[in-house]
């Protein structure tokens, strides 16, 4: 089987995302041969090896790893690097930063670090999802929510909140529901005392569009599924 041949082939499974075992059962090979084969059409620029086991259809996007690493976890973008995606702060993120079901964990792969951050089912919730359908992104709300969050985890890594720049049309009431979710009496109140103390700091100000490019997005329910 040459390679186009198996390009053709693996276009059909519809989805850009796919495991090696689901290209050696499409192929009917050898896991070991479908790795080699896919590995033949990385170097050729036709696929992308996101992590092991895990590849795409072409190249890969920033956003799109998140997803496609924590699988069958989902996962969407939050955090600094959701934060960033609505010009709230100023600093470009390291790492791409992603909530997800799973387990937490930081992954590098050769187009970028993903940091994974678990989150309970009930705050999986209030992101977007991209028109290619390939990508999730929280809201500006849940993002800093996010961030809230875990601030007091045993990590501390988002203990210092960054400097903020609150976008016109915010909505606090969306954090304040998002507290209402939270099961643990001590972190509930925690966010909603650091909440208030936002809100009667913050200044709005007209939302800046940064000069990196972002992903169209369209709004979801906040449960999503």
């Amino acid at each position: 089987m040459n390679q186009i041949e198996a390009l053709q082939r693996l276009e059909t499974l519809g989805t850009r995302g796919f495991e090696t075992r689901d290209a050696a059962a499409l192929l009917q090979v050898a896991s070991a041969n479908a790795h080699m084969i896919l590995s033949r059409l990385a170097r050729a620029g036709l696929l992308t090896h996101v992590s092991r086991g895990h590849w795409l259809l072409g190249a890969a996007a920033g956003f799109v790893l998140a997803e496609l690493i924590s699988a069958p976890s989902p996962a969407y973008i939050s955090l600094q690097s959701a934060l960033f995606h609505h010009s709230m702060i100023e600093q470009i993120p390291a790492v791409i930063y992603a909530v997800t079901l799973g387990r937490p964990r930081r992954v590098q792969t050769p187009q970028a670090t993903v940091s994974f951050h678990r989150m309970p089912p009930e705050l999986f919730n209030g992101f977007e999802v991209a028109v290619d359908g390939h990508s999730k992104i929280a809201t500006p709300e849940k993002a800093l929510f996010d961030v809230l969050y875990l601030a007091p985890g045993r990590s501390r890594l988002f203990a210092k909140l960054p400097e903020l720049e609150i976008p016109r049309g915010f909505r606090w009431k969306e954090l304040q529901r998002c507290t209402e979710l939270v099961r643990s009496p001590s972190r509930r109140s925690f966010l909603a005392v650091t909440i208030e103390r936002l809100r009667s700091k913050s200044t709005l100000r007209p939302r800046r569009r940064s000069p990196v490019q972002r992903p169209l997005v369209q709004r979801v329910p906040a449960r999503h599924r």
